[in-house]
């Protein structure tokens, strides 16, 4: 691939984070069940908040920005809330980012002033505190640094209906001939039901889109999709699966793995079975 194609590849994931950023705001405010009197309630409500867009950057949204946007996404999905190419160029290069985020991953202790300070000696530049802080908060890097608390009570929960939320989690299995085993799996809340699962040699977005795939075909689509923040449940893969479809997709707060009990309960139960992974 040349270096131009690269350029356009990177540009054309840049409109796409964009369009899942617009997504996430006003799925909610969307919905067709809501009156024209809670959804404009809804709307400025969001419009009344700050909120930290794909680069980094904290940004305020007007009502009229986010009424467009439900057009939009009710004309057209998803796609009609993705940007040209050509208008979703970040100020922050993202490469820089994760550069940031890799840095605070080795010594959670590193504040947003010492890890500029590390970006500037290495690249000759280095974003604002602000900038880093607010990736850092986005991203849940900062409960890395957060000392032991007391847990919190909670309570039974199940869902209303079959079809309203969907868990999903990975388990780690057995080995087989020296290789390790993976299973990823979807339960239904309300019913119990294993809506979809698969066993594979790797823990990513293929083995996860063999799962989730036949169970969306066999079960339909559910309103939430609850999961934990492994690498492949928040794959760009997987945020626009649900955003075409519009499921709203839900990652548990990092430490906090409160309410995915249930499915956690049956991969531990098949943590005895063989099975032969693709």
């Amino acid at each position: 691939m040349s270096k131009a194609e690269d350029e356009q590849q990177a540009r054309l994931d840049r409109a796409r984070e964009i369009g899942l950023f617009r997504y996430m705001l006003v799925r909610e405010a969307a919905d067709p069940t809501l009156s024209k009197r809670e959804r404009g309630a809804m709307v400025r409500a969001i419009a009344a908040q700050s909120h930290t867009d794909p680069f980094g950057r904290i940004v305020k949204l007007t009502r009229w920005t986010l009424d467009r946007w439900v057009k939009d996404w009710r004309r057209g999905g998803f796609d009609a809330l993705v940007p040209s190419p050509r208008q979703s160029q970040p100020r922050t290069p993202p490469q820089v980012l994760q550069l940031a985020a890799a840095l605070k991953k080795e010594n959670p202790k590193r504040t947003a002033s010492q890890i500029r300070r590390i970006l500037h000696a290495q690249l000759g530049w280095a974003p604002d505190e602000s900038t880093l802080q607010r990736m850092f908060v986005r991203t849940g890097l900062t409960a890395l640094a957060t000392g032991p608390v007391t847990p919190a009570v909670f309570g039974r929960f199940e869902a209303d209906r079959p079809n309203e939320i969907w868990v999903g989690d990975a388990f780690h299995g057995i080995r087989l001939g020296g290789r390790k085993t993976y299973l990823f799996a979807f339960l239904d809340d309300h019913s119990r039901a294993v809506v979809g699962h698969r066993w594979g040699f790797a823990e990513d977005t293929v083995r996860l889109a063999a799962a989730l795939r036949p169970a969306l075909a066999a079960r339909g689509v559910p309103n939430f999709c609850y999961v934990d923040n492994g690498s492949a449940f928040v794959d760009s893969w997987l945020l626009r699966v649900c955003a075409k479809l519009g499921i709203k997709l839900v990652h548990s707060t990092p430490g906090r793995p409160q309410g995915r009990g249930k499915i956690e309960r049956f991969l531990c139960a098949t943590s005895h079975l063989v099975v032969s992974p693709a």
